[in-house]
């Protein structure tokens, strides 16, 4: 299976993270809010901490956009649990896909080295891809740029290289 923008989410239900409590998260409870799903490589590692963070500080924007940022990585939630006390709060689910089978599912899995790309999904209301980016893992993603692309999308129009909030759209297509 292969993700595409304009189709169906792939669905799942995985252990994280809530609140440092360990719960069971699904797609499928977010329905009808944008979703904003970044796949990370391991715990512990250089660059996955500032993307963690930087989403955690974040994430009221996020909420403000009625958007649920929601992480991923192969490592247990005990693993995330223990990096907590490095990292402080995080204020979104954090989930743990141990069986590398939602990895596979969005195609982010680097299947020799068991871990996954950096992808970053923007989902909509209706559980369909807007928006996906994978990218190496030497380089962290942009936030900002995530935040940009979200309210581009909300905006239904046509957005130009460059767009901003309070910048003209193309209208409607």
């Amino acid at each position: 299976m292969s993700v595409r923008v304009g189709q169906n989410a792939p669905e799942f239900t995985l252990q994280g993270l809530v609140d440092e409590q360990i719960k069971e998260v699904s797609l499928d409870d977010f329905k009808g809010k944008w979703v904003v799903l970044f796949f990370y490589p391991l715990d512990f590692t250089f660059i996955c901490p500032t993307e963690i963070t930087e989403f955690s500080k974040r994430d009221s924007e996020f909420k403000a956009l009625s958007a649920q940022v929601l992480g991923i990585s192969v490592d247990s939630v005990f693993s995330h649990k223990a990096w907590l006390k490095e990292l402080g709060k995080i204020n979104f689910p954090w989930l743990s896909d141990m069986t590398k089978e939602v990895s596979r599912k969005y195609c982010v899995l680097i299947e020799d080295r068991g871990i996954a790309l950096r992808g970053t999904f923007i989902i909509d209301p209706e559980g369909k891809v807007k928006y996906q980016l994978v990218h190496d893992l030497g380089v962290g993603r942009s936030v900002e740029e995530v935040l940009r692309v979200l309210k581009a999308l909300q905006t239904g129009e046509l957005c130009p290289v460059e767009w901003k909030p309070g910048k003209k759209t193309l209208g409607k297509a």
